[in-house]
């Protein structure tokens, strides 16, 4: 299935745990095979790393914050123009393919 959701878009957690339910963020990647993104401040992990050596390069010990990737049927898009997450959809004319808001009928790209 194709995702409608792009890389620089904003989106608003819309389901999951409720500490992030209604955040929004900005889309870091995204994983169409695994039907996951990452969004910037969503879904902060903690990851102990132990300090390794390869190659002659030193990793630093200690704890590590990230974002993990999200399920994309958690988020939602955020309608630049109406600035309310909505769904979308793609309208196909002579100059390509092009994602609208449902709620609005405003090109998103």
């Amino acid at each position: 299935m194709r995702v409608k959701i792009r890389k620089g878009d904003s989106v608003e957690v819309i389901s999951g745990r409720l500490e992030e339910q209604g955040k929004r963020g900005e889309v870091i990647k995204v994983l169409p095979e695994e039907h996951r993104v990452v969004v910037s401040g969503i879904n902060i992990r903690t990851k102990h790393q132990r300090q390794t050596q390869t190659k002659g390069r030193t990793v630093n010990p200690g704890r590590i914050k990230f974002e993990a990737p999200l399920d994309i049927s958690n988020i939602m898009l955020v309608c630049p123009k109406c600035n309310t997450p909505s769904r979308v959809s793609v309208h196909r004319d002579d100059s390509g393919s092009h994602r609208v808001c449902k709620r609005c009928q405003a090109m998103i790209d």
